[in-house]
């Protein structure tokens, strides 16, 4: 594969954003140790990535351009099919730019093993150099990860990684009418979450466990909910729904596949939002009148293993 220019995706570190919290490193430091913590945490930890983030540069450098970007502006950076798209950070990086890159190639780097799992996360610093001989060769593996899509009935386009959550921005009912496979209700619940198979192991398992631990059999009857990165599907909830006079609770949980969305018309006046991969800031509104369909998109993300 033949590349022009390397993009290596960043975020601020745990100590940088101290710092802008406090206005200094010195009031970040006192804010810390007055309440107990261990700053020098932050400052190794910060020490660390910046020492990555170097070795990263020089050993790029060596053959292609290079340009750092913070995680900020990706949603507005314009990428290149020429580009290689290098990330260090943790995982939620990786699943943020990957939606803005679309079929680029990401070579994902961990900054530091000892502290962060790293699922997406498969290189080190001393093994940058070697996924950049495999790629120059094509003797890399590719996964070609499904994303999910939200498309709005006003046009608006969001894409998820892991998943997506539509409900009310804050701790009250979410509210709207539900369509799935022919059958359609009202509902009032906590709000929808639609997973990816990345996603899968993550915020969905979490609500298949708490069902689990309901029925308090670990072996009982719910459905397994690990798909796998590159399945052509993608798996709703809906999570504690409220059974009334006006609301049922039929719908609760399905695939979607091509050909087979879920449609969603939103009853709130206001504070309705539908969020992509936890993200607060990557978001639609979502209010009475609005209509969505959560499908599986066209793109793929190409993660390098």
């Amino acid at each position: 594969m033949d590349f022009e220019k390397v993009i290596i995706i960043r975020d601020k570190t745990r100590l940088e954003q101290l710092i802008e919290r406090f206005n200094s490193k010195a009031q970040a430091r006192f804010y810390l140790e007055q309440s107990g913590g261990d700053f020098q945490f932050y400052e190794d930890e910060h020490i660390r990535f910046y020492e990555v983030l170097k070795q990263t540069q020089e050993t790029v450098s060596l053959r292609w351009k290079t340009k750092v970007i913070d995680r900020s502006f990706l949603p507005t950076y314009l990428f290149s099919e020429q580009d290689l798209i290098m990330v260090i950070g943790q995982d939620g990086l990786v699943a943020n730019t990957a939606k803005y890159v679309k079929s680029l190639p990401v070579v994902a780097i961990n900054p530091n093993p000892d502290q962060y799992d790293g699922i997406l996360l498969p290189y080190q610093v001393d093994t940058v150099q070697k996924a950049l001989q495999d790629l120059v060769q094509d003797q890399h593996h590719i996964k070609r990860v499904t994303l999910a899509e939200a498309l709005l009935s006003d046009g608006q386009r969001l894409l998820a990684f892991n998943d997506f959550y539509l409900g009310a921005a804050s701790h009250v009912s979410s509210r709207y009418e539900i369509s799935y496979k022919g059958k359609t209700e009202l509902q009032s619940s906590s709000g929808i979450l639609i997973s990816t198979g990345v996603g899968s192991t993550g915020w969905l398992s979490s609500v298949f466990n708490m069902a689990r631990n309901i029925r308090g059999d670990q072996n009982g009857k719910i459905p397994q909910t690990q798909l796998g990165w590159e399945d052509e599907k993608l798996v709703f909830v809906v999570r504690e729904p409220f059974l009334s006079k006006t609301t049922g609770t039929n719908i609760g949980y399905g695939n979607i596949y091509q050909g087979n969305p879920l449609k969603v018309t939103s009853q709130m006046p206001s504070n309705g939002v539908i969020f992509s991969d936890g993200i607060e800031s990557d978001f639609m509104a979502f209010n009475a009148g609005s209509t969505v369909t959560f499908g599986i998109a066209q793109e793929k993300a190409h993660l390098v293993f």
